[in-house]
């Protein structure tokens, strides 16, 4: 019988893939919560169809929701979510509408400062491509946890509950922010993980083409979709080492949420700092915002993630530039550059610098405000990841 036993054994070990990967769940696509200043009172009787756009595709996805700057719970009556029609529409493809559950049930009320997730549904989502995740809130509860620079629009409308519609009547009022939603995952035994792109305004895509998923981070979905997720976690104005009303707690607060519980997070990409030199008040001590990558990396690392440092980017020809920052920019290239806590580094800085003045960005990478990269520069950003060091 033992033996009958040891060759079933060899004969089923023998049918199965040597390296066959997990099935599991993989971000693909993510905003960080930034804030809720001007929404104390909640959205009572709202539904807001958020327009995400995914990285990587897969059978069956799931919906992470946040009140993180929420002071009170928050009731989420109904949560849905469809493949759009097209771009920048709330029209649901037909057939695609799915009501998601949280542990069986349609509604859950989320604590003050809590994230929930839903369960898992069957929803074939292509790569590189737009969802609809609409959010039903029946009562007062506030403030509304919201990313406020999508860089695209969604819709929402005050007048009851209507996420489970196709149709795109009822959601007659444009928001350029998301809310409440803060990720979404796709099950799969293809992929082999998500980066995530800890960043600021230039991650988060400010004043790249509107609608257009041009963000350096969508850039680089393009190149990896069919083997990773690519998850955006830059909030416009966020800095190292100190929160802002609008930017979001520092990037050392929100690492846990934003980058380390991540659904099979590989890899992070650290690119942060331009905001403590430029802004008031200026951070010209470069050992301060040194020690605060190294934090990022080190807590990255305990939890297995592979760190790639970027250099920061050229300012010169902003409004706060001065000689004097762009000393302290150099001293923490200079060392992101030479550092052993980075397994890998991106020189942004070395890609989109101007040749002939090396501390502004090149002409034709600059959006016009000489702090961010348009499109192009964008697109040359994205290319500069190697793909072996995620």
């Amino acid at each position: 019988m033992k033996r009958f036993l040891l060759a079933v054994a060899l004969l089923v070990a023998a049918a199965s893939p040597a390296h066959a990967a997990p099935v599991r769940w993989v971000g693909t696509w993510a905003a960080a919560p930034s804030s809720g200043v001007g929404t104390e009172t909640g959205c009572p009787n709202c539904s807001i169809r958020n327009i995400v756009h995914v990285s990587a595709g897969g059978r069956e996805i799931r919906v992470r929701l946040s009140n993180a700057f929420g002071r009170t719970p928050v009731v989420f009556g109904q949560v849905t979510v469809a493949r759009a029609a097209g771009p920048d529409t709330p029209l649901a493809l037909p057939g695609t509408m799915r009501t998601l559950t949280f542990g069986g049930a349609q509604s859950i009320t989320a604590p003050a400062g809590a994230d929930v997730v839903s369960d898992g549904v069957a929803l074939t989502v292509p790569a590189d491509s737009d969802l609809l995740v609409s959010v039903y809130t029946p009562q007062p509860g506030g403030p509304v946890t919201f990313h406020n620079l999508a860089m695209q629009n969604s819709y929402f409308t005050r007048d009851g509950n209507h996420t489970a519609e196709e149709s795109a009547a009822a959601f007659r009022e444009r928001t350029t922010n998301w809310h409440f939603v803060s990720g979404v995952d796709v099950r799969s035994s293809t992929l082999s993980g998500s980066v995530v792109a800890l960043g600021d305004s230039i991650t988060d895509g400010a004043n790249s083409t509107w609608g257009a998923n041009l963000r350096w981070p969508d850039q680089l979905a393009d190149r990896i979709n069919t083997r990773m997720g690519v998850l955006n976690a830059g909030i416009s104005g966020n800095r190292l080492l100190r929160d802002g009303e609008w930017a979001g707690p520092n990037a050392l607060a929100r690492l846990n949420r934003d980058v380390l519980t991540q659904s099979g997070v590989r890899s992070v990409i650290v690119f942060e700092g331009i905001n403590d030199i430029q802004q008031t008040p200026h951070e010209t001590d470069p050992a301060k915002i040194i020690a605060a990558l190294k934090q990022i990396a080190s807590r990255a690392h305990d939890r297995g993630l592979r760190v790639i440092g970027a250099t920061i980017t050229p300012f010169k020809g902003w409004n706060s530039y001065t000689e004097e920052l762009e000393s302290v920019r150099q001293a923490v290239n200079a060392f992101i550059r030479a550092s052993k806590d980075f397994d890998a580094v991106v020189d942004f800085d070395a890609v989109i610098r101007d040749p002939a003045d090396p501390q502004r960005i090149r002409p034709d990478y600059d959006q016009g405000d000489h702090l961010h990269p348009g499109d192009k520069g964008f697109e040359a950003m994205a290319k500069a990841v190697k793909i072996a060091t995620l």
